[in-house]
């Protein structure tokens, strides 16, 4: 072979190699969001490190795999509104403006919620409890101050958390010992005020239990009577290896959606330990201390295996419920960032999100990328 043919041939051999390799990169470009597709927003809960540019290992997997997002901490009120009078938005404006500038659905969390709330709040300059009166007017300068501020940035808020226990009653927060069930009302009718145009939902834990189940369908049928905004309720995704029941989670789903509002799948993760119910004679404390960290230096395979079955299961439901279904969000990016970790016990290690403690998506995940 001639010296100009050899040539010929080596550079065709590159071209073809680099084409190749073109088309492996390409495919390997498509992320969790592309394999969605608009079925529904697939998103994930951002700490201060991630919104704030410091994980930067974290933002390429935010920027790759999601399209939407929602703040873990920074925009709950003892963040924001530490005392009466000042605002603290520093955190806050990083988050939103980093998904602004990243082309994210922004989801604010949250405007009224019993934890992270500061005391002050519910407390006259004396030590005592304030008055119904100026309950309501702290709840509307606060709500106010904040939806406006995002006001155009923001697709929807989370206006109530967490406000009704298992058994259909209302927790009793200091919202409601002052203002009864009207606290929930005033917080949409507010928010709406601030800016019409923002979505309004309605945020919760546990709601596969019936209970609840009725007693948020009967709240948010309340709302709408009164001709009050309400356009989604958010389920919780915290979930374990032995509950929900998929039935029970699915027929929450469709009790929401049949009020005429949408159903968003929040703060999704399942806890890859065994569930541990503590009873009040455990003699051996080492032993129950070891029973909730079985697994600290990895999960082994075969329990690996039962987790991404079920996570895959459940993310069938969403699939399945995709006309109802407008949001399914993970409750921190990798495995490193859960909350889970050290609860209820410091040293607690877990493996409950999408992706591992080295930035790689777990096999359900992978299996949904390259359907």
């Amino acid at each position: 072979m001639k010296l100009r043919d050899i040539l010929a041939a080596s550079v065709c051999g590159a071209v073809m190699a680099a084409c190749a390799g073109n088309t492996t990169a390409v495919v390997n470009e498509k992320g969790l969001k592309d394999a969605v597709g608009d079925k529904f927003l697939i998103g994930t809960a951002l700490n201060v490190w991630q919104s704030g540019g410091i994980d930067t290992s974290a933002i390429k997997i935010v920027k790759k795999h999601f399209n939407a997002i929602v703040a873990e901490n920074c925009m709950k009120m003892e963040e924001v509104h530490p005392e009466e009078g000042v605002y603290d938005f520093k955190d806050a404006d990083k988050f939103v403006n980093f998904g602004v500038d990243n082309g994210l659905t922004v989801t604010g969390h949250c405007l009224i919620w019993h934890s992270q709330c500061p005391a002050w709040f519910f407390l006259d300059d004396k030590g005592k409890t304030v008055t119904p009166e100026v309950l309501k007017q702290r709840m509307k300068e606060h709500i106010t101050t904040v939806v406006t501020r995002y006001k155009g940035k923001i697709k929807g808020w989370d206006v109530v958390n967490e406000a009704i226990v298992e058994d259909g009653s209302y927790r009793k927060s200091k919202f409601y010992e002052i203002l009864g069930e009207e606290f929930i009302p005033l917080a949409f009718q507010y928010a709406h005020e601030a800016d019409p145009d923002v979505e309004l939902y309605y945020n919760d834990y546990g709601m596969n239990v019936q209970g609840r189940r009725d007693a948020v369908v009967k709240m948010v049928k309340s709302l709408k009577e009164r001709g009050l905004r309400i356009d989604a309720v958010g389920m919780q995704g915290h979930m374990g290896m032995d509950y929900p029941e998929i039935d029970e989670f699915e027929e929450s789903m469709l009790a929401f959606a049949s009020t005429g509002v949408k159903v968003m799948i929040t703060e999704w993760e399942m806890s890859a330990l065994p569930t541990v119910r503590r009873s009040a004679n455990i003699s051996d404390t080492v032993a129950f201390r070891k029973s909730l960290n079985p697994y600290p230096e990895a999960l082994p395979d075969s329990v690996s295996k039962v987790w991404n079955e079920r996570m895959a299961q459940f993310f069938s439901l969403f699939e399945k419920h995709a006309d109802i279904v407008t949001r399914v969000t993970a409750w921190g990016v990798s495995d490193g960032d859960s909350w889970k970790n050290n609860f209820p016990v410091p040293g607690r290690k877990d493996y409950a999100l999408l992706f591992d403690r080295d930035y790689q998506p777990k096999d359900f995940v992978k299996e949904i990328i390259n359907k």
